[in-house]
């Protein structure tokens, strides 16, 4: 993966205030138009030329960009990685981290950083756009530019937000608890079961009571191991047993994410928890999300999910899907299979309510 480099002053000819790493990986924000009308990536060593107000946060930004900017549907675990890594390098000489990425999975790769950036200190705030930079009513200059002043606050030279988040739409939220929820429309990412940690309006609110706090002297951990082997089991009414088997019996399958009814509801009939128990028997790690947007999943409330509290499925509370696919893909990567089996329901980057 080849990246370019630009460094831009916009304090100049003052010392800046701050230090921000601003990583274009593509999407929608990065697009302009060329002399013939056609949609091009955008170059970030003209930046100033197209945000002038950029000027007004007197910040050194240094602008690293993918070589080849992909769609974000295109994302996989090694962009995680790179990006993780990225971070990592770079982590002591900036003072937070701006990453504009394409909105279909800016969920997936926010979650999968928190859990991948053990110890972070500083914040990482994904952002990107609805319309490109370039057309007249786009909402990416406004995200950049409050992305950045978020990145760059501090109090008493500690960061106020020292966690990897999504800043959309005048609202930061916690990235492993965000979802894509609208296509169409500029308020693109909810975060269902957990406040926003600020709302940006005449000044930035933040809300500093459900703002993660940094373990004292913790050092930054990159974890980069990936293992991806894992599976999405969503039920639906009809579902035929031919379907359910034929995802747990995926070669080298070692998870699933069960996508359950409610509070983690799921039919009684025999062949799905006989399936489900012998996939568990096997070794394969199966945790209950609900497929509902807000609430949690609550093992044993009701009838229709004792059995699977039987069985051995793994309860995830409110995590939503992106958080658990990204947290046991780097579990068991970087953990294996027993340790992820014991880990999945622990908050370990503030995915989950304990």
């Amino acid at each position: 993966m080849q990246f370019k480099q630009v460094v831009i002053n916009t304090a100049l000819p003052q010392s800046p205030k701050g230090r921000v790493l601003i990583i274009y990986t593509g999407g929608t924000f990065g697009m302009t138009y060329d002399q013939d009308g056609v949609l091009i990536p955008f170059d970030f060593a003209l930046i100033l030329e197209h945000l002038p107000t950029l000027r007004n946060l007197a910040l050194e930004l240094t602008v690293i960009s993918f070589e080849n900017p992909i769609d974000s549907s295109n994302i996989e675990p090694a962009h995680w990685q790179a990006l993780a890594t990225i971070i990592s390098k770079n982590h002591e000489t900036h003072d937070g981290f701006v990453v504009l990425h394409g909105t279909d999975t800016m969920a997936y790769t926010a979650s999968a950083l928190s859990f991948m950036l053990e110890g972070l200190a500083k914040p990482v705030i994904f952002t990107g756009a609805q319309l490109p930079i370039a057309e007249p009513r786009s909402d990416a200059r406004e995200n950049l530019i409050t992305a950045l002043e978020i990145a760059s606050a501090k109090k008493d030279g500690k960061a106020l937000v020292p966690e990897v988040c999504i800043y959309f739409d005048y609202e930061l939220l916690r990235g492993n608890r965000s979802k894509k929820v609208e296509s169409m429309q500029f308020d693109a990412f909810d975060s269902g079961n957990y406040p926003p940690l600020a709302k940006a309006g005449v000044k930035i609110d933040y809300n500093f009571a459900y703002i993660r706090e940094v373990k004292s002297n913790g050092a930054l951990k990159l974890r980069t191991k990936i293992d991806a082997n894992i599976s999405i089991l969503k039920l639906f009414p009809g579902i035929s047993t031919s379907t359910i088997e034929a995802i747990l019996a995926t070669k080298n399958l070692k998870a699933v994410i069960l996508e359950t009814y409610g509070s983690g509801n799921a039919p009684t009939f025999p062949a799905l928890i006989s399936a489900l128990e012998a996939a568990i028997d096997r070794g394969i790690i199966v945790v209950n999300i609900s497929q509902c947007s807000g609430g949690m999943v609550t093992q044993g409330r009701y009838e229709t999910s004792r059995e699977l509290l039987r069985i051995g499925v793994i309860g995830g509370a409110d995590m939503t899907t992106e958080a658990a696919v990204t947290k046991l893909m780097v579990l068991l990567g970087e953990n294996g299979e027993s340790s992820a089996r014991e880990l999945i329901a622990r908050s370990l980057a503030g995915e989950l309510t304990v």
